[in-house]
């Protein structure tokens, strides 16, 4: 599903995922991996996850989640959301 880089991303941020047994944290979805490196990671992971995955496919997962309705867009940290649509409406399509 992942690719090895993309792994190695969560291996790193592992912490993060604290709640997903370790057998099963390479098999989150991109969605849940997108909100999570947003959310609670560093700058250097949400770099990495924009390198790794693309600006622009980063930005229409956000983006998706953050339309979909009030119970999805919790997830979200309202400063989480404020930043990123700043950074997504200036650098992404």
């Amino acid at each position: 599903m992942f690719t090895p880089e993309i792994i190695n991303l969560i291996n790193k941020n592992t912490d993060l995922f604290w709640y997903i047994p370790t057998k099963e944290k390479q098999k989150v979805s991109k969605e849940l991996l997108v909100e999570t490196i947003l959310n609670y990671g560093d700058k250097y992971s949400v770099i990495e996850l924009l390198k790794l995955m693309g600006i622009n496919n980063v930005a229409q997962i956000f983006r998706k989640a953050i339309r979909k309705g009030s119970r999805t867009k919790g997830n979200y940290q309202e400063l989480t959301i404020n930043y990123f649509t700043l950074v997504f409406k200036k650098y992404a399509n």
